[in-house]
């Protein structure tokens, strides 16, 4: 039996498990789908990661869009 796929939102703050090579482990989700859309909030880097990578690589939520 699989877990239901994260509650992930647009503008949502993210922190991973392991940092990004310019230092920072904040990223903003500007894109979802079957690909999660990042933008590290560090060097403004964007990446796509297939939703289950980018489930696992997330270690909690910083801010959640709806907070706003």
């Amino acid at each position: 039996m699989s877990k239901p796929p994260l509650d992930l939102q647009i503008d949502d703050l993210v922190q991973t498990r392991k940092a990004h090579p310019c230092g920072g482990d904040t990223w903003r989700i500007v894109r979802l789908g079957a690909d999660i859309g990042m933008r590290c909030e560090t060097c403004g880097r964007k990446i796509m990661l297939p939703r289950a990578e980018c489930e696992r690589r997330i270690k909690r939520f910083v801010r959640r869009a709806n907070d706003a």
